[in-house]
C-alpha cells in the first residue's frame, strides 16, 4: 500500500470523481454526453468514445489534487492509456490523484428487498491486475430498497466478506451498500444498516482498513460513528440521483463525508463543448462539489 496515497485518502481536503460508468449504464452516461447510441455501432466503439470523454475529464485543468482525491476507474478504463502511460499512472505521476478500480460485476435480481452483487469469479486474477497496474483501491456496489433487515444483512455481510478478500491484496476496498434515495423507509434503513457496517467494522484486525461509500442519509450526521471509526479510512457519499445542487446542499449537513459523484460531477458536460467551454464547465463543478465536502 502506497502510503503517501493513503495519508491523501484519509485526510486530504477535496472528494473523489467517479469515473467508473460500465458496460451496462455506459450508453447512458455517453448520450448525457451528447454522444447518441447511433454514433458508433460496436462495444469497442462505445468504450473508445467514453475513454475519451474520461481522458477529457482528466487532463482538464482543473482535474487535480488540490481539490480531487481520487478517481474510481471503469476496468476498460484501467487497461487503456493517457498520453502514453496508464490511466492510472497517470492519474497519480501527473495530477496527484489516488487511483481506485470498479471491481463488481453489476447486481443480482432482487430478494428480500436488496440487490447483491454478482459472482466475481475471476475478482483474484483482477486485484491482481490492479496491484500490477498501481491502483490503491476497489469499489463495490450492492443496493438497499426496501427495510428487510434479512436483506440489509446479507448486503453487508458480502461487502465486507469481499472485502477482506481485497485487504489481504494490499487494496483499500470502498464498501457501497447504496440506499435507494426513493425508498419510503430511508431513514430507518439507515439506521440498521449502520448498525449492521458497525458490527462488521468491530471485528476487522486493526491492519484491515476499509472506506465506505454511502446514499448521502436524511438524518444529519447519521454515519459520525462511521467516519470515527479507527477502521475507516473515509466515508463518502453518492449522489444516488440527486442533482448535484441538491447533493451538495445535503453532504454540507454531513460533516466528516465527501462527495464522491459521478453524473452530479459530470451533468454539464458535453462532447460538442470547445475546450474552452468544457474546462470552465468542469471546474465550476470540480469548485462546487470540493466546497461541499470540506465541510
Amino acid at each position: 500500500m502506497n502510503q503517501k496515497q493513503l495519508e491523501q485518502m484519509r485526510s486530504g481536503k477535496g472528494f473523489i470523481a467517479a469515473l467508473d460508468q460500465s458496460g451496462g449504464s455506459t450508453p447512458k452516461a455517453l448520450a448525457l454526453y451528447g454522444v447518441p447510441e447511433d454514433s458508433y455501432s460496436s462495444e469497442d466503439e462505445m468504450f473508445d468514445l467514453v475513454h475519451k470523454m474520461r481522458t477529457r475529464i482528466i487532463t482538464s485543468p482543473a482535474f487535480d489534487n488540490s481539490k480531487v482525491l481520487g478517481a474510481i476507474l471503469f476496468e476498460q478504463t484501467m487497461d487503456r492509456e493517457i498520453e502514453g502511460k496508464k490511466t492510472a499512472s497517470y492519474l497519480w505521476e501527473n495530477k496527484g490523484v489516488v487511483p481506485f478500480l470498479k471491481i463488481d460485476k453489476g447486481l443480482a435480481a432482487e430478494e428480500n428487498g436488496c440487490q447483491k452483487m454478482k459472482p466475481m469469479p475471476e475478482l483474484n486474477a483482477l486485484l491482481d491486475r490492479a496491484v500490477e497496474r498501481g491502483i490503491f483501491g476497489t469499489k463495490e456496489r450492492s443496493v438497499i430498497k426496501e427495510y428487510n433487515e434479512t436483506g440489509i444483512r446479507e448486503v453487508v455481510e458480502q461487502q465486507f466478506e469481499v472485502a477482506k478478500q481485497i485487504v489481504a491484496k494490499g487494496l483499500v476496498p470502498i464498501i457501497e451498500p447504496e440506499v435507494d434515495i426513493h425508498s419510503a423507509e430511508k431513514e430507518k434503513i439507515e439506521a440498521f444498516l449502520k448498525a449492521e457496517i458497525l458490527k462488521q467494522l468491530d471485528q476487522l484486525s486493526p491492519e484491515q482498513l476499509v472506506m465506505l461509500k454511502l446514499s448521502i442519509p436524511t438524518k444529519a450526521d447519521e454515519y459520525k460513528e462511521l467516519i470515527a471509526h479507527k477502521n475507516v479510512v473515509r466515508v463518502v457519499a453518492l449522489s444516488g440521483g440527486y442533482s448535484r445542487d441538491d447533493a451538495n446542499e445535503l453532504l454540507k449537513k454531513n460533516h466528516g463525508m465527501i462527495a464522491s459523484f459521478s453524473r452530479a460531477l459530470a451533468s454539464d458536460l458535453n462532447a460538442k463543448q470547445s475546450d474552452e467551454e468544457f474546462n470552465s464547465k468542469i471546474a465550476g463543478a470540480i469548485n462546487s462539489i470540493y466546497e461541499a465536502s470540506i465541510v
